[in-house]
C-alpha cells in the first residue's frame, strides 16, 4: 500500500506572505491543491495525508483519496513524524505500506516522479529524488574564503516526494527523539543515519519549491501560460 503525506504546516515566511505559501491562490486554485491533484489521480497512491494546522484544514479542498489530517510539529522533521504516527495508527496492518513525502510547496509534482519512486521502493528501503549540481560548488569553513573544492559529480540536490518504507523509517524518526530530531533539515537524513538502504533516482527540474517571491511569480507564470492544467 502506499500512502502519501503532504506537508502543509509551514509558515512560509522567506516569502513574505500574509498566509502560508501553499494557501495563496493562483489560478483559482491554492498552491498545494495542484500537487493533491496530481496525488489524487495517480494509479500508484491508495491513501492521501495531509499536515496542516487546524486553522487551515477546512480550507484545503480535500482529495478524493484523502484518508484524515495530522498537525504540525516544532519543526519539518517533527510534522513528518506526526503525520507517520497518524497512518500508523489508522492501519490495521502496517508491514506493506510505503509512504511518499511531499512537499506542498513543490505544485509541480508529475505523475512519473510519483511511479518512479513507488518502482524503485520496492527494492530499497527509501527513494530520494536527486538532481546533479551544474555550478561548481566550493566548501568554507568560516563563511568568508574557500577551504577546498568539492567534486559536483558526486554532490546531488534532493528533491520531495521522498519515499520509505513505513516502519523503518518511522523507527529511525524515533531513535532521533526527543533532541537530535530537531537538527534534521532533510527526509532522507533520519533514514540515511539509521542506516536505511536508499536509492537515489532522477529528480525534476520542474518540480521546484516555491521559496522566494520569484519562485512564487515563475509558477504564476506558468500556470498563466497554461502548462499547468
Amino acid at each position: 500500500m502506499n500512502i502519501a503525506l503532504v506537508l502543509a504546516g509551514g509558515t512560509g515566511t522567506r516569502l513574505g506572505a500574509d498566509i502560508p505559501k501553499q494557501f495563496i491562490e493562483v489560478g483559482g486554485r491554492m498552491v498545494i491543491d495542484y500537487c493533491l491533484e496530481t496525488l489524487d489521480t495517480s494509479d500508484y497512491i491508495d491513501e492521501v495525508w495531509i499536515v496542516a494546522d487546524s486553522m487551515w484544514q477546512e480550507y484545503i479542498r480535500k482529495p478524493r483519496k484523502f484518508a484524515g489530517f495530522a498537525l504540525p510539529g516544532k519543526n519539518r522533521q517533527l510534522s513528518i513524524y506526526n503525520g507517520l504516527k497518524a497512518i500508523e495508527t489508522s492501519m490495521q496492518e502496517t508491514v506493506d505500506i510505503n509512504v511518499l513525502i511531499h512537499d506542498a510547496a513543490r505544485p509541480l509534482l508529475s505523475r512519473e516522479l510519483i511511479a518512479g519512486c513507488v518502482k524503485s521502493v520496492s527494492e530499497h528501503d527509501g527513494v530520494l529524488p536527486v538532481l546533479p549540481m551544474k555550478d561548481t560548488v566550493y566548501f568554507s569553513e568560516d563563511g568568508e574564503s574557500v577551504s577546498s573544492l568539492i567534486n559536483r559529480n558526486m554532490v546531488y540536490a534532493g528533491q520531495s516526494p521522498e519515499m520509505f518504507r513505513l516502519i523503518p523509517y518511522l523507527k529511525a524518526n524515533e531513535a532521533l527523539m526527543p533532541d537530535a530530531i530537531m537538527a534534521i533539515n532533510g527526509s532522507t537524513e533520519p533514514a540515511v543515519m539509521a542506516g536505511m538502504d536508499v536509492v537515489m533516482i532522477p529528480g525534476d527540474e520542474k518540480n521546484f519549491k516555491i521559496t522566494t517571491k520569484e519562485d512564487m511569480e515563475r509558477f504564476k507564470e506558468i500556470v498563466i501560460n497554461k502548462d499547468v492544467i
